[in-house]
């Protein structure tokens, strides 16, 4: 058998399992699982798993093994078969992981913790087996990091449930995945698995503690942002606040989450700051806090105020009618930080002097897989096309500083027209 029909099989298996799990937990609600176990280090779980690591990239852990050193040095075979025998004679440990930062927009900056590669392929075969488990209870008010959905459906469901509303609660948590409570969500991932073997590996995730440097960290709360597992784990804790919020107060408002973002549609006022007293509680129950600053309460009735979303802002714009009338339709544009982000990213990719030994070919062809994949994300609206001809105008600014700069011209942003010419019909155009 080839590699890709071994690889189409092994696809095959790992969705068999994951729709038969699903539905014996989709079945019965009260169900726990207790022979998990096993399956987490099945051959054809794991290599499903590496393929996934492996196409996700990503950097390596405190034990600087790389994706790229297993592929050429090491061996995937003799990696996994590693893998595989730890598992199953109970010998596997899991390393700390090593802490990095990204930058915010904000000026702050992001903890990550990045586990090895073995780590990330163990948790991403638990993943595989254990989500299905959750999936079956996890609310339709949900959509980060689940299987088939993305952000575009929880706009769709944001805007379809802002048509007769007027008050929106725009709720951030307060450093979210740092202040996980550990024993309150095993409690919660208890509640649908009572495998040990599982819950001590899900734990010794959770405990396995930060490397910075060359110190060494204890985690006593918070779930790790960069882990395989971390999205699933982070959606368990606030499933809790979902099935809360859907059988005992979606008379309230709509609530819309995407991972540890989330608001509530509300039709008055009145449901709106009870909404807030009732998220709070909810919050408290879970050691959770909600961010004072950043949360806010908005009136979204006319073209008065809107509210930041899932990296758009959300308005209520005026749409004149044929008799002379005026409706206000709730639309999206890109957020002023998204803006910023587009604009940091393409800077940052035209910015490099190694670069003016590129053609200008090559700097478009690159240019284009980002414009391209920004255009997928932001262009979901007639009205985020002002908002994106800034950013194509902007384009062609980096363009135009970048020719002038390779052939040593002095006005850095001179011949604007020429490179409009240079470019038309080659360059991905956001607002189209």
């Amino acid at each position: 058998m080839n590699a890709s029909k071994l690889a189409n099989y092994t696809n095959v298996k790992a969705r068999e399992l994951w729709k038969t799990l699903y539905l014996c937990a989709k079945e019965n609600s009260k169900r726990r699982f207790h022979a998990l176990y096993d399956k987490i280090y099945r051959p054809d779980i794991l290599a499903e798993a590496w393929r996934r690591v492996k196409r996700n990239k990503g950097s390596g852990g405190v034990d600087g093994t790389t994706i790229a050193n297993i592929v050429e040095e090491y061996g995937e075979s003799r990696f996994l078969n590693e893998i595989y025998l730890d598992l199953k004679k109970k010998r596997y440990r899991p390393s700390p992981v090593r802490r990095a930062y990204i930058p915010k927009g904000n000026g702050k900056q992001r903890p990550l913790g990045i586990p090895t590669i073995k780590d990330r392929v163990v948790q991403m075969a638990t993943k595989l087996v254990i989500e299905p488990i959750f999936e079956a209870d996890f609310q339709d008010c949900s959509f980060g990091f689940r299987p088939k959905r993305n952000t575009h459906q929880a706009i769709a469901k944001l805007r379809k449930a802002c048509r007769d509303v007027s008050w929106v609660v725009d709720v951030d948590i307060q450093s979210y995945f740092d202040n996980i409570n550990h024993e309150k969500l095993m409690k919660l991932v208890k509640m649908r698995i009572s495998d040990r073997r599982v819950l001590k590996l899900i734990y010794k995730w959770l405990k396995a503690g930060v490397m910075e440097d060359v110190r060494f960290h204890e985690t006593e709360v918070g779930a790790p942002q960069g882990g395989v597992i971390s999205p699933l784990l982070a959606n368990i804790y606030l499933n809790y606040m979902d099935v809360i919020w859907t059988k005992q107060f979606s008379h309230l408002g709509a609530l819309v989450r995407y991972a540890d973002d989330f608001v509530i549609v509300c039709k008055t006022k009145q449901n709106a700051l009870q909404s807030i007293r009732v998220i709070k509680t909810i919050m408290a129950r879970l050691d959770l806090a909600i961010n004072e600053e950043k949360s806010r309460l908005v009136n979204i009735w006319g073209n008065t105020d809107g509210f930041d979303f899932l990296g758009f802002h959300h308005r209520k714009f005026p749409v004149w009618l044929k008799g002379g009338g005026c409706i206000h339709v709730l639309s999206q544009s890109p957020s002023k930080k998204a803006m910023k982000g587009m604009r940091q990213k393409i800077k940052e990719y035209t910015q490099p002097r190694n670069k003016l030994y590129w053609s200008m070919a090559n700097m478009i062809r690159g240019l284009n897989r980002i414009l391209q994949g920004m255009k997928n994300y932001y262009m979901i609206s007639t009205i985020a096309k002002k908002w994106l001809r800034r950013i194509d105008w902007y384009v062609i600014e980096r363009l135009t500083l970048f020719w002038n700069k390779k052939r040593n011209k002095r006005r850095k942003f001179g011949k604007k027209g020429e490179i409009m010419k240079i470019t038309q019909g080659k360059l991905v155009k956001l607002a189209v």
